[in-house]
Order: structure tokens, then sequence, then C-alpha cells
């Protein structure tokens, strides 16, 4: 397990590029202004020692030295010690909406962008809960299963996108039945499942499912609205530019709307609240009350508690780089020379 403590500091590895531009702008220079000066042969005669593959030879260990150098400032920490430890805390899945529908920017800056923000800060409200995520359209399929690893949550939320499964539509209910998958028997914890969706349900099944899943499986239901009532347009893009809205086989846009009333019945149904997505901060206070009044349950978790800095073995190689650039000379060596790259001796 590692972490990175100032990953602000990635924004160094620009240099890297920026010197290589520079080396072949000052090559072609140059190659240029030598041969104004003399033809080839003469420049052979005049700078015998000249050498190609050590020109070459001192961007590269200069552009390692600057990617050691950058790495040290982002500081990777190693997990040197796994303890297992016992919190306390409910189990929470979130179903995440990725249809089609959820393109739509009747909620900024769209539905889908929207949902990720509420699930983050949600996280990011948590103490020692934990949770799994759920990617659904016209299938449910399993993100990330039950954890503790928040940083891991956050990470492969932000991956999910509307392309990730073939299978379009909105069925709500096998979210739900994949859900009922996710929570571990043997540990008896309180289980939430937070939906987050536009409400726009192709399945008829839903409302019983939840029902069931609440009574058998002590499953408690939420449903978060994201996306207007009186609807928007569904953009179909290419590199974020909007070319087209989608349309329906009449040649008319298609307006999606968001279905409160669906997704009312379903956290009903559920045992549990519908909340409207709109405002970031009311639903996080409102999910953070409801935690709060949930009894915490005990459970044991695996986690590094142990980190060490890494970054000196990084400062060591990017000095060494750094000082084997300076005796590093752009002239042919003896052993250059008898390698003889690039036919540099011919």
């Amino acid at each position: 397990m590692y972490q990175l403590e100032e990953k602000i500091w990635f924004w160094a590895l620009g240099i890297i590029p920026v010197i290589i531009l520079l080396f072949l702008v000052l090559q072609f220079w140059r190659y240029r202004a030598q041969n104004k000066f003399a033809d080839k042969n003469s420049l052979k005669r005049l700078s015998p020692n000249r050498s190609v593959f050590k020109g070459v030879l001192k961007v590269v260990v200069l552009s390692l030295a600057f990617l050691c150098l950058a790495i040290a400032l982002v500081n990777p920490k190693v997990g040197t010690k796994l303890e297992t430890v016992k919190r306390e805390g409910v189990d929470i899945v979130f179903a995440v909406d990725v249809s089609k529908s959820m393109l739509a920017e009747d909620i900024a800056p769209n539905r889908l962008e929207k949902s990720k923000q509420l699930v983050t800060q949600i996280i990011n409200n948590l103490a020692s809960d934990r949770v799994g995520i759920i990617a659904y359209a016209g299938k449910a399929f399993p993100q990330l299963p039950i954890t503790t690893d928040y940083a891991s949550a956050k990470m492969f939320l932000q991956g999910m996108n509307t392309d990730m499964l073939s299978s379009q539509g909105t069925a709500i209910n096998e979210a739900i039945k994949l859900a009922t998958t996710y929570f571990d028997n043997a540990e008896q914890t309180n289980r939430v499942l937070i939906i987050i969706s536009d409400g726009e349900d192709h399945s008829e099944a839903s409302t019983a499912i939840a029902e069931s899943a609440s009574t058998d499986e002590g499953i408690r239901i939420f449903t978060i609205g994201v996306g207007d009532v009186k609807g928007g347009p569904i953009p179909e893009k290419r590199n974020g530019v909007v070319l087209n809205y989608k349309k329906d086989n009449q040649g008319e846009t298609v307006i999606t709307k968001l279905n409160e009333e669906t997704l009312k019945s379903i956290a009903s149904a559920g045992n549990g609240v519908y909340i409207n997505g709109k405002n970031t901060k009311s639903v996080v206070d409102e999910i953070r009350d409801i935690l709060n009044a949930m009894d915490k349950t005990e459970f044991e978790a695996k986690e590094f508690a142990d980190f060490k800095d890494q970054f000196q073995w990084f400062l060591g190689f990017g000095i060494f780089f750094l000082l084997l650039d300076i005796f590093l000379l752009e002239r042919k060596t003896g052993w250059l020379k008898k390698l003889n790259l690039f036919n540099e001796n011919l």
C-alpha cells in the first residue's frame, strides 16, 4: 500500500518535454549553422570527437534527474505494517446510474458528474463506515466491493462513465439485487443502499425488490434524485463539443426528466427516504444525520498503520543523475569510439 503526500508536484514533470523540445530545436539550429559553415567531411576533420550519441545521452540523463526530483517532491510513502483494527460503523453501498440520460445538463455540470460530486462529498464526511460502489444502466456491474479504503472508492468513482456498460436503459431493480450480495452475512452490520439516479426506471419490479431487500436482508434504501423535473435534452459530444442531441425513432429530440415519484416509492418500500440532489450540502448533511442516528456495529478491518517516506531514494538518484550530466561531455570517449555507435567513426 502506498500514499502520495504532495500530488501537486506532479506538474514538475512538465519540465521533461520542455527539455526534449529545446534539445531538438538546438540540434536543428546547430545542424543548419554547421552546414552553412562547412560540408560534412570538413566538419569531421575539424571536430573529430563530436558525438551525437553523447548529446542524446545527456538529455536522457537530465530528464531522469528531473523525473526523480519531481517524485521526491511528491513524497511517496509505503505502508510497512498491516494491522487488524476494530472499528464501528455502517456498511454503505452506492448505486450510481450511468445510463445515457445521466449526460443531460439540466443540473450542472451534468447529472453523472453531479452524482459523483454527491458521493465524493458523502464519503469525505464518513468516519469509520465501510463503502462499496455499483454502476448500473440496463444491467448492474460491481465497481468496488465493501472497503474502508476511501481513496480507492473515490478513484473508482471518478472512472465511471456512460460508456462502461453496453446494456443501456435504467434498471434500478438490477442494482438492488446486486447490492444484496455486497453485505457479509457473517457480520450483521447495519446495511444501507444509496441509489443516485434520475429515476427513469425502465423496470416495473424495482419497488417490490426494494421491499424484499428491506424485509429479508435488512437493507435500508435511500434514493437521491439528480436532474430537473422539467427535464433536458441528452447531448451527443465529441472531444467536449456538442454535435447533436439524442433523438427518438420519429426524429424528435429526447427530453429526459427527473422522475421523483419512482425514487420516492423505492425509498418508501426500502424503509428509507428520498432526497433531492440539487443542493450538495443539504444532501450531505441529511445523509450524515441519518447515518449518525443508526446504531454502529463493530467490525474488524485490516489497514496499513505505519507509512514510511520514500522521497530520499528519488532525491538521491536525482542528484546522481544531475552530477552525471555535469561530467558527461558532448564528445567521444575511448570506449565510445570502440563501440562506433551511429557509425560516427566512418
